[in-house]
């Protein structure tokens, strides 16, 4: 079982579960275009945010394989909401997960999203014992490959038009770390 001990303080970031209050700034980037470009969701409305984080308010604690920890992400210095992640518990027999994220635009380029990436990470090997986690993103999302690639997870499949997603074939890029890279990343 994962139940982390939130907040996590980062050299700019503080990690911690998502809250009622979460609504407006989660739904600020929620709710743009390019943000959503890539994910499976379109922009959301108020409502589709507030019925995403109500599942994330819930989603603290890895207990079996199935579910997901919510993670969010401000900014320490002013509080600001400006990140949402996940480790999706893929196979308790398996020991495999799944990271994912979502940063607001205006701070992309900053290497918060690997600053906050490599704490699920962490969280994701060392403390509910994974031994593999993977990382997927559309083909078209070089920002997502390339970050999943400074992480220092390996690009172990390219899948030519996987899925129709938003009505339009798309290749998928599928990201895997093993726990054994994870600690030699670590020393």
């Amino acid at each position: 079982m994962l139940r982390p001990d939130f907040p996590i303080i980062t050299q700019r970031l503080t990690l911690r579960a998502f809250t009622p209050a979460d609504l407006d700034e989660l739904n600020s980037f929620q709710s743009r275009a390019d943000v959503a470009r890539y994910l499976y969701w379109g922009p959301r409305s108020r409502a589709e945010s507030a019925a995403a984080l109500a599942k994330r308010v819930h989603s603290s604690t890895l207990s079996k394989e199935g579910q997901f920890l919510a993670v969010a992400a401000e900014l320490t210095e002013t509080g600001q909401l400006i990140g949402d992640l996940n480790l999706e518990y893929l196979s308790s027999e398996h020991r495999q997960g799944e990271i994912g994220f979502v940063f607001h635009p205006d701070h992309h380029g900053k290497g918060l999203a690997a600053e906050a990436a490599v704490e699920v990470l962490r969280l994701g090997f060392e403390d509910l014992g994974l031994h593999r986690i993977i990382g997927r993103c559309d083909g078209r999302n070089t920002a997502s490959a390339a970050l999943m690639e400074r992480l220092g997870m390996k690009k172990e499949a390219h899948l030519r038009e996987n899925e129709i997603v938003k009505g339009e074939w798309c290749d998928e890029l599928v990201f895997a770390m093993l726990e054994d890279e994870w600690k030699a990343s670590r020393t």
